[in-house]
């Protein structure tokens, strides 16, 4: 419920606060757009400790984390940017441009650091067998959407059990509004559907390791976007809450109806769809970005860079005369 993520944030930023008067840190990184992260960034920008924020300037026009990840860059003083595209917006925002850098997805990192699991490990670790067919769904709570979340789900699910030969491996929405609704309905469908599994967490390594093994990905996370081109499958994107971040051709982008989702999921069946995937590029790149990110704070020189002065774009740009 909001009052409890109200709630929560102000509990976050009393507990962040005390482990900043004992740690005294010289700069605090901060990852994303979420409400927990937004609760860092208000403690930081009290307590005058520089903020280095990691992939501002991106858009999710249907989730309540495009306004906190766009209020953490005006907290924060140094930027790291995964695209030329976002580079430019956290300029907008008033930002120095030389403390704008575009070093490209974090996530691309992970997929090209970690040994995967194979198909007979990853199975043995989970509990199942993979099928003829293989999906991977992750389906959060719309936060700024018409339809309620629980029609959205129900209506994916209705799909899904219509689906024949085929795996479906859950992994659990997270704690927005209405989360623990939808926590319940999936818990409640796979006990229902032998083909479902439901997990509360993969864990980094197997949820990389299950993109890699399965046919595509199903829901609204930013993963479907910003990691799953880089294995060159297909994501089925459901609904607005992703709505505005770069995207690869390998993305399918539905309504969350019965009717649009079943379509998306006979294009991502199709013999045409599949071929154009091994052409797929990864807009947020092609890894490296943890090293650039090291190195740019490395060099960087933090004195007094608290002490922020806005960036005004020129009249040209703003279209003025």
């Amino acid at each position: 419920k909001p009052r409890d993520i109200c709630r929560y944030i102000s509990l976050a930023v009393k507990k962040i606060s005390k482990k900043i008067v004992k740690l005294k840190p010289d700069l605090i990184i901060l990852l994303g757009d979420r409400y927990e992260i937004f609760s860092a960034g208000i403690v930081a920008l009290i307590h005058q400790i520089p903020i280095c924020h990691l992939h501002g300037g991106e858009i999710t026009e249907g989730s309540i984390d495009d306004v906190f990840r766009h209020s953490i860059t005006k907290m924060s003083h140094l930027h790291f940017v995964a695209a030329d595209e976002y580079k430019q917006r956290v300029i907008q925002l008033g930002e120095q441009p030389e403390h704008v850098f575009l070093v490209g997805g974090l996530g691309i990192d992970n997929i090209k650091r970690l040994k995967l699991l194979g198909r007979n490990a990853l199975e043995a670790d989970l509990g199942f067998k993979f099928g003829k067919k293989n999906l991977l769904i992750t389906f959060h709570p719309v936060t700024l959407e018409n339809s309620s979340a629980v029609n959205q789900m129900e209506a994916l699910l209705s799909v899904l059990t219509q689906l024949e030969e085929t795996q479906l491996i859950f992994t659990m929405p997270n704690a927005d509004t209405e989360g623990r609704t939808l926590i319940k309905i999936v818990k409640q469908f796979a006990s229902q559907h032998a083909n479902a599994h439901a997990f509360t967490s993969l864990g980094q390594l197997r949820y990389l390791s299950c993109i890699a093994q399965v046919d595509g990905v199903v829901g609204n996370s930013s993963s479907g976007l910003t990691e799953v081109p880089s294995f060159k499958k297909g994501t089925i994107n459901i609904g607005d809450r992703q709505r505005g971040r770069l995207q690869a051709t390998s993305i399918i982008n539905c309504k969350p109806t019965e009717k649009s989702i079943a379509n998306a999921i006979n294009t991502l069946y199709s013999p045409a769809f599949q071929v154009d995937l091994s052409q797929v590029r990864n807009p947020y790149g092609e890894g490296g970005a943890s090293e650039k990110v090291v190195n740019t704070l490395k060099s960087i020189n933090i004195k007094n860079i608290v002490k922020k002065s806005f960036h005004d774009l020129p009249n040209s740009v703003l279209g003025e005369k």
